[in-house]
């Protein structure tokens, strides 16, 4: 490539901070910027320093740099570029390097090649034709501008993701098709719009044409200085310049859980996202460097208080001998990358396969798995009851002389009370295990035989993950899939009874954790919930076993694409009666169960319809299963974005009203007979496109008295217009912007069946802000 000739500074605003111009090998054409490059703003001296090779000129109200060459006539090279005038102290720098021949087509510039800073007008995203991609990295601490831990690049298939660079794990993404990118960009602007501290700050744009796809945004209020980080934790952060505290507040953060980010507090630590600060050491394990912790490098994490007991013999490299000790640490996620030890079939044995490698650090033993971990421990995350729920218990080696003291203060001289309670408990214990015996042979766990009439006593059979296999030949009839996975049909073995048997995709829970979700969910009986018969939980799978519907899911009925007249078209009727039995099942899953079980993904898909079209709800209480996992599945979008509340973009606490949003969105689709999923128009030949949403096409013609025309064309005027316009109404104030205005499925209930009257509800402002946006995205 050319050598540059000169090189120009755009000056804008960003009050009061440090902002990174380039990182060290920011991709320049020649060596002349190898150090880290700095735009220095305070509120003292309004200066602007590159620490580089340049000649820099700083004075109190003008800045401007010069550039030169080696070899070159510095008299015809040297070329004084800009001169600008600096308004309190506010700046904005993207550094541009020139051909000397064209001022249009710059070799090189910052925005290019973006640090943990972007700024208004920075693009981030990948250039098709060269395959530049803008990866923005983390800074290593508040006082280290070194690359950091974490980056952020635009890839083809994921979309926007935020990786840990060692060890590479990829720990959340967002929008990972165009569709996606397409619909979320006006979603995300219109709820910053929502938030009085965010209203107006900044607009986000996304463009994909044949030269470069990327995300950019604009700062239009001048007032309110704006930028976007990449935190040194690993975080996403909005800042923007308060006048009255006269400092940078952070807004709005993603992902929302500080825990989510890959080994974000280091190695042999634990995070807690509801603490301040979030990040502790293990027992007996103490901070590597203070110092750094002080300025947010967690990077080194913790290390040992006192070193491991452990010794190899000399005449044999392969055994070992330790005293060390184990500590539990109860309610955790698991740490990262762990060994499964196939022959360890009890947790002693578990154990001791640890104890057996002076490289081990921990051990974890969860029914018949046992997993081990050697070297050090990261993303070890405590359950916080909201995003993280684990019930795995992760035992820690310590050295013994860190846990005797402990163990001796704990122990006291036996009496007389103690023995005779012991003994009590013993002969209770023996009875009790009697009893289980006895309860076992009645409803056959793992191990039974595939069929047995007892579970049509009301037990839940366990299966084998073989006897599956056979089942369904191989899982070879596919029914469908989603974000919890994939539904096979099969039949049992008496070759008369039909299952659906649903493989879990990322189910997390050891075998007792699964036994006990199992156990509620088999629980529920409700005439519009599919029945769960049994489960198989047997090493790492993790499948359900379901009565099988045979007239399929709603939305073959309500989608079919035919070009023939006489197609069979679902009946008004039918469709009033889905929809109201579908919301006795979520009233019931949300109300009168134990504890109330949040679907989480109420879509036209998990609605089952069985011969005479009573709805069965699908899919329920399987969020449990997949965890922390889940929110993740959702807020990056793999799933159907049109059905999904506005609370998963911001990251707050999820409520039952998320089912309520989604139950809203089916409603309108079985009024129309159509998807409510965006409609993507390209409106030009230069790239321009416009989006369009069927729900806010429904409000608008509902205010507007003409519910007639939203109804299904196919039903040619055979319908109830009363039970359309009641639809039509319910579904408007389900799916608006707050969930407190949204009705209890309890309330749905009584509106359908006519006991509660409503009233006409207000079109929700996110709608209405995205329809008012022209050319949301480009």
């Amino acid at each position: 490539m050319e050598r540059p000739a000169s090189c120009r500074v755009s000056v804008t605003r960003a009050p009061f901070t440090f902002i990174p111009v380039v990182h060290g090998g920011g991709g320049l054409p020649d060596s002349d910027l190898q150090a880290e490059q700095w735009l220095l703003l305070t509120k003292s001296l309004p200066a602007v320093r590159f620490l580089s090779r340049f000649l820099t000129f700083c004075t109190m109200r003008e800045v401007g740099f010069h550039f030169s060459h080696e070899g070159v006539n510095p008299v015809s090279t040297l070329k004084w570029l800009q001169s600008i005038t600096v308004v309190d102290a506010s700046l904005e720098v993207n550094l541009v390097t020139e051909s000397p021949s064209s001022s249009d087509l710059p070799l090189w510039q910052s925005f290019d090649y973006p640090t943990d800073i972007f700024l208004p007008g920075s693009k981030f995203g990948r250039n098709k034709v060269t395959g530049l991609i803008h990866q923005s990295i983390s800074k290593k601490s508040l006082i280290d501008p070194g690359l950091g831990s974490y980056s952020i690049e635009l890839e083809e298939t994921k979309g926007i993701v935020l990786k840990r660079r060692n060890p590479l794990v990829v720990y959340w993404h967002w929008a990972s098709s165009k569709t996606s990118s397409l619909s979320l960009i006006p979603i995300l602007n219109s709820i910053l719009d929502l938030d009085p501290r965010t209203k107006g700050l900044i607009n986000t744009t996304y463009v994909d044409n044949n030269q470069e796809e990327y995300y950019t945004y604009t700062s239009p209020n001048e007032s309110s200085p704006t930028f976007v980080s990449l935190d040194i934790s690993g975080l996403i952060k909005l800042n923007v310049w308060s006048q009255a505290n006269q400092s940078w507040q952070i807004i709005y953060t993603q992902p929302a859980d500080p825990c989510t980010p890959a080994a974000t507090c280091g190695p042999f630590t634990v995070c807690n996202g509801i603490a301040q600060p979030f990040c502790d050491c293990m027992m007996n394990f103490s901070q590597k460097s203070p110092l750094d912790w002080e300025f947010n490098d967690r990077t080194g994490g913790c290390i040992r208080s006192t070193p491991l007991h452990c010794n190899t013999s000399s005449n044999n490299k392969n055994i070992t001998s330790s005293t060390d000790m184990f500590h539990s640490i109860a309610q955790v996620t698991l740490p990262y990358n762990p060994q499964s030890i196939d022959f360890a079939n009890t947790q002693s044995e578990c154990e001791e396969a640890c104890l057996s490698s002076c490289s081990c650090t921990a051990y974890s033993y969860n029914s018949s798995r046992c997993s081990v971990w050697h070297g050090e421990l990261l993303s070890v995350n405590l359950n916080d009851g909201i995003d993280n729920t684990s019930e795995d218990v992760l035992y820690l080696r310590l050295a013994a002389k860190d846990l005797l003291p402990s163990l001796r203060k704990n122990k006291r001289k036996p009496n007389v009370g103690v023995v005779t309670a012991a003994s009590i408990f013993g002969f209770g214990l023996l009875m009790l295990m009697v009893l289980l015996l006895i309860w076992r042979n009645k409803f056959k766990w793992c191990g039974s035989p595939l069929y047995d009439n007892q579970g049509s006593a009301g037990g839940i059979i366990a299966f084998r993950y073989t006897e599956l296999v056979h089942a369904t030949k191989n899982f070879s009839e596919k029914l469908g899939g989603g974000g919890f996975g994939s539904v096979y049909k099969g039949v049992l073995s008496d070759l008369k009874t039909t299952i659906a048997v649903k493989k879990l995709d990322g189910a997390q829970q050891g075998e007792k954790k699964f036994r006990a979700e199992v156990s509620s969910i088999g629980l529920i009986q409700h005439i519009n919930l599919v029945k769960l018969i049994g489960f198989c939980c047997e090493g790492d799978h993790r499948l359900l076993v379901y009565e099988h519907i045979l007239n399929g899911s709603l939305d073959g009925h309500l989608f079919k694409k035919s070009n023939n007249a006489d197609a069979a078209v679902l009946n008004w009727n039918s469709r009033y009666q889905i929809t109201l039995g579908v919301a006795r099942g979520l009233s019931y899953l949300h109300q009168s169960c134990h504890e109330c079980i949040i679907h989480c993904d109420v879509k036209p898909e998990n609605i089952l319809v069985d011969t005479s079209f009573v709805p069965k709800v699908a899919d329920f209480g399987l969020a449990a299963f997949v965890g922390r996992d889940f929110s993740r599945i959702l807020t990056t979008f793999r799933g159907t974005a049109g059905y999904l509340a506005p609370e998963w973009l911001t990251g707050v606490a999820i409520t039952p009203k998320v089912d309520v949003y989604g139950f809203g969105m089916v409603l309108l689709e079985v009024l129309s007979g159509r998807r409510n999923s965006p409609e993507i128009y390209n409106t030009s030949s230069s790239g321009s496109y416009r989006v369009e949403y069927f729900s806010v096409q429904a409000i608008s013609k509902l205010h507007g008295g003409d519910v007639k025309s939203l109804v299904d064309p196919r039903l040619h005027g055979d319908f109830n217009l009363e039970e359309a316009e009641r639809v039509c109404k319910v579904a408007g104030w389900c799916i608006q912007d707050n969930e407190f205005d949204r009705p209890t499925m309890g309330e749905v209930v009584r509106v359908l069946e006519g006991l509660q009257e409503i009233d006409v509800p207000p079109m929700p402002r996110l709608l209405a802000a995205i329809t008012a946006q022209p050319g949301a995205a480009t």
